[in-house]
């Protein structure tokens, strides 16, 4: 049996990384994977799209309702 196993790590006001690891029963397979979201308007719609809804109610339960990073790059 496959499955997916998504880690909260580095929960910051400002972002959050999640760690995904692959598992056939016990065995994971392969590396794990490591994507880091900000707390921003895209960043959270991102976080939404991508991730379980247990975990993303987690993550907005530290970040709030207010973004607290744009989405502009600067230099």
């Amino acid at each position: 049996m496959l499955k997916t196993e998504y880690t909260i790590d580095n929960l910051t006001m400002n972002g959050v990384s999640i760690k995904t690891q692959r598992y056939y029963e016990t065995f994971p397979l392969g590396e794990p994977h490591r994507k880091a979201y900000m707390n921003s308007d895209n960043g959270r719609i991102e976080l939404q799209s991508e991730v379980p809804q247990a975990q993303v109610n987690a993550v907005f339960a530290v970040w709030g309702d207010t973004p607290t990073t744009d989405d502009a790059i600067t230099d």
